[in-house]
């Protein structure tokens, strides 16, 4: 199949190849499976996370240092990270080098040994990575918060585990979890560069028709009915952190945009968000405030972060809070709306120009909604949004009974 944005293939095993093509002299190739630490158990807390890490540490072909060295030895980069419901493992290179990127990615994804010994060293680093969030609360407030939004749910698991949770586990508990969770119809390879169609897909061919069909179903368990909570901890730390939310739409929502839009609006990126405007510009009451909207499968969640100084907190939140009830009463102007809109769609376009961030989004588009969305079919379905949508969806989403708050001081 072929549109004017990519071309693809798909395996008998059920491995899918998504291939978009441009000019650069550089390309990235991603592997996406639909596993992260929301598949986990009880007994396999931070197991997601540690097999991206163990990846790397030898296959039954290549030493660590082999690994490491593929790549990085003609100049190409190497990386993997985990999410609550993805493993992405994904790599850039000179285009001459595809050939020697795609073997290495299916080395690593299907030939990889995780010898104990490796493991055993690979736990002090997760640990020591388990050390450092806990010496930033700026980070550890957001992990503590979603265990309060969904109630100790897999979602509100910490990506990285517990110090005790990460000791316990062992080569066998990674196969077994690979075997579990990474069906070969949840994985997708997403292409992008100069490379010709013929070639990449040969190449997907040659390393990936080999690879035993595992078709799993990926039945998640749904996370309970939120529950209102207001939580306030003492810590050692000079500025107080606060984080407030609830849930939110899911994934494939149809209001889902239009909440992506008021985020953007009022905490997103832009140095001319709402609460930036106000809390930083206007009041010079915290560093950093931002908004977030985060969406899984089945669910999501909407959250307001601020940094104060303690002083100034009660102030900070009476301030975000009375931009969440104006986004609630009063309907957007229709010179505001446009602005908004443009804004986010520079966003995006901007954003579709980092080709390594591309190939995951190209990737877990196809692994959802099975299409990709051009920009011309992502911009009408924005500019379609009216001033009534947002209010409509302020008024579901922003309501007091659906805000919890989480607080350092």
């Amino acid at each position: 199949m072929q549109s004017d944005l990519y071309q693809e293939h798909t395996l008998n095993n059920g491995i899918r190849l998504i291939f978009r093509k441009n000019l650069s002299s550089v390309g990235h190739i991603g592997f996406l499976v639909n596993a992260g630490t929301r598949d986990e158990t009880e007994e396999e807390l931070g197991l997601a996370h540690f097999i991206e890490h163990t990846l790397f540490k030898g296959t039954s072909k290549r030493k660590a240092y082999q690994i490491i060295n593929r790549l990085e030895d003609v100049g190409g980069e190497l990386d993997a990270y985990t999410t609550k419901e993805d493993t992405f493992i994904s790599a850039t290179f000179l285009k001459n080098y595809f050939d020697r990127a795609i073997e290495l990615i299916s080395d690593i994804a299907f030939n990889s040994t995780f010898p104990e010994k490796e493991i055993e060293k690979e736990k002090e680093v997760v640990i020591d990575e388990i050390n450092s969030y806990k010496d930033n609360p700026s980070e550890l407030i957001f992990d503590e918060f979603e265990n309060m939004l969904f109630n100790n749910h897999p979602l509100g698991h910490d990506i990285l585990g517990t110090k005790a949770s990460v000791k316990k586990l062992s080569s066998k508990k990674i196969t077994q979890f690979i075997k579990k969770n990474y069906g070969t119809n949840e994985i997708i390879i997403s292409v992008v560069g100069s490379m010709e169609f013929k070639n990449v897909k040969n190449k997907f061919i040659k390393y990936f028709d080999n690879i035993p069909a595992n078709i799993i179903n990926n039945d998640r368990n749904i996370p309970v009915v939120f529950k209102q909570q207001e939580v306030i901890k003492s810590k050692d730390t000079f500025q107080s952190h606060c984080l407030m939310g609830g849930l939110a739409y899911k994934t494939s929502h149809k209001n889902r945009i239009n909440l992506i839009l008021l985020n953007n609006l009022i905490g997103g990126p832009g140095m001319n968000s709402l609460l930036n405007m106000s809390l930083r510009e206007k009041h010079g009451l915290v560093y950093n405030v931002e908004s977030n909207y985060s969406y899984f499968n089945d669910t999501g969640y909407w959250s307001i972060y601020l940094g104060t100084d303690k002083d100034n907190l009660n102030k900070s939140i009476d301030l975000a809070q009375k931009i969440l009830k104006e986004k609630r009463n009063k309907i957007i102007t229709c010179s505001k709306l446009n602005k908004i809109k443009k804004q986010l769609l520079g966003q995006i376009a901007i954003g579709a120009e980092n080709y390594s961030d591309y190939a995951f989004t190209m990737a877990k588009s196809k692994l959802i909604y099975g299409k990709i969305n051009s920009f011309a079919e992502i911009e009408k379905s924005i500019n379609e949004i009216t001033a009534s949508d947002l209010l409509e969806t302020a008024n579901e989403i922003y309501t007091s009974n659906n805000t919890s708050l989480l607080i350092y001081k």
